[in-house]
């Protein structure tokens, strides 16, 4: 009896209910939060935003539902609370597991497809992905990506086709990461002879993504050209840190240990291929290594560690998860392997959660620093010795450049919360005086 052998009842339900709790846990974990570095671009720009905003990129990426979904928020809910922001972001993450056990489940059984969905759930070495909710941009590209390779995953029909391709725009709508689903699903159907023509799909919207590129992403991307040397000389090493870092995430690891988990990853999932090879997990090869070349391409002079950040080991992760639970079918179900398997299962989860809890705590702290900004930014509003420019915060809110067009955003949008009271003497009360010395002219009383 194999892992692939095992039913369990109700998985759907379970694998739905784990990310209910899950949501909830995290949504728990970042009640003290706030509105955090990038996000602090869209505010400030959201009073100015034109139906053409939505085209424009952010960081390279396409953004149009990222930025859709945030003038939602900002002009119904505005900044009072960030709970609704985190909700999103909690519901696409937990869409995205279930999606995961869904398409695991297919192709592994209940039980691969639970272990799947689970690993997802409590990613702690991705934290940056659970704990943002600027990242609903990658995380809704995944949640949309393996829509679309489930669609795929079934009797060849235009219906499927074109839903399929319905979520491949909107992955890619939400970030660039919906990209490499392209690539996946472009590999995928190469190569399945039955199934080449249905790549034709695929030629659309890659046009489509060319053409946004041209007229609006090219102007965001960040050239090589001003150190091609020293990209090229970085990239092969970002790209096996990067593959490394999202495997070891995947039991709450990072690091040099990458390397060799990564190492024996390749080996085990070779060895399956000994009896042809999936072209399913051709394509998810392809994605993975795609995705950390391109990032590479605009990161590596960054510093090679970069590709092992936990919004970059989210995506790896995935598509690690994809390619070892074609291996994880094959497992033994029986015997002294039960309780091993299941025991490697409890200590990944575990380790990976407390490595979740540990950052929400990090980042908390982070946000008290923030509230003191935030704080500073209402005390200095009509004061005559506030500077006219100058960020408030250059580590936390280093778009805040210029108060005024911050005060106009809260105008519009209400003021963002505060979670702390600044008594004189407090510790928090050195980053109130802090923020305060960034806003003020010196010399002036």
């Amino acid at each position: 009896m194999t892992a692939a052998d095992v039913r369990v009842p109700h998985a759907r339900l379970i694998a739905i209910g784990a990310a209910i709790l899950m949501g909830l846990a995290i949504l728990w974990l970042s009640r003290n939060f706030n509105f955090y570095f990038d996000e602090w671009d869209f505010i400030l720009a959201a009073p100015r935003w034109t139906p053409v905003s939505l085209l424009e990129p952010h960081n390279e990426h396409p953004s149009m539902l990222l930025r859709a979904i945030y003038a939602l928020l900002l002009n119904t809910v505005g900044l009072r609370s960030y709970l609704p922001y985190m909700a999103v972001l909690v519901t696409l993450h937990g869409t995205s597991a279930v999606l995961l056990f869904e398409l695991v489940h297919r192709r592994a059984g209940d039980l691969v497809g639970l272990a799947a969905g689970a690993l997802l759930l409590v990613l702690g070495a991705g934290w940056e992905n659970l704990l943002w909710a600027f990242q609903i941009g990658f995380v809704g590209s995944i949640a949309c990506g393996l829509g679309m390779l489930i669609a795929l995953d079934g009797p060849r029909t235009s219906r499927r086709l074109a839903a399929a391709m319905a979520l491949l725009i909107a992955s890619l709508m939400f970030s660039g990461i919906g990209l490499f689903f392209g690539v996946a699903v472009a590999v995928q159907l190469i190569a399945t002879p039955a199934r080449r023509r249905d790549a034709v799909w695929l030629i659309p919207i890659a046009a489509a993504f060319g053409v946004w590129f041209l007229t609006f992403g090219r102007h965001d991307a960040v050239p090589i050209a001003a150190n091609p040397a020293g990209t090229l000389l970085s990239l092969p090493l970002y790209i096996v840190w990067g593959v490394g870092s999202a495997i070891a995430g995947l039991v709450g690891l990072g690091g040099v240990i990458g390397l060799p988990i990564a190492l024996v990853g390749i080996a085990v999932v070779l060895t399956s291929w000994r009896r042809g090879v999936d072209p399913f997990a051709l394509g998810i090869v392809a994605a993975l290594l795609a995705f950390y070349f391109v990032a590479g391409l605009s990161r590596a002079q960054l510093g090679y560690e970069q590709s092992g950040a936990g919004r970059y080991v989210y995506e790896g992760a995935v598509f690690w998860i994809l390619l070892l639970s074609g291996v994880a079918r094959d497992l033994p179900w029986r015997g002294t392997w039960r309780p091993v398997l299941a025991a490697c299962l409890f200590l990944a989860c575990f380790s990976n959660a407390v490595l979740l809890v540990g950052w929400s705590a990090a980042k908390t702290v982070q946000m008290q620093r923030e509230d003191a900004d935030i704080y500073a930014l209402q005390l200095a509003r009509n004061q005559p010795c506030r500077k006219p420019s100058g960020a408030v915060d250059p580590l936390v809110m280093p778009q805040v450049v210029r108060p005024d067009v911050y005060y106009r955003a809260i105008d519009r949008f209400g003021s963002p919360p505060q979670h702390l009271i600044f008594d004189v003497g407090s510790p928090q009360s050195a980053d109130l005086t802090t923020a305060l010395d960034n806003l003020s002219k010196k010399g002036c009383t």
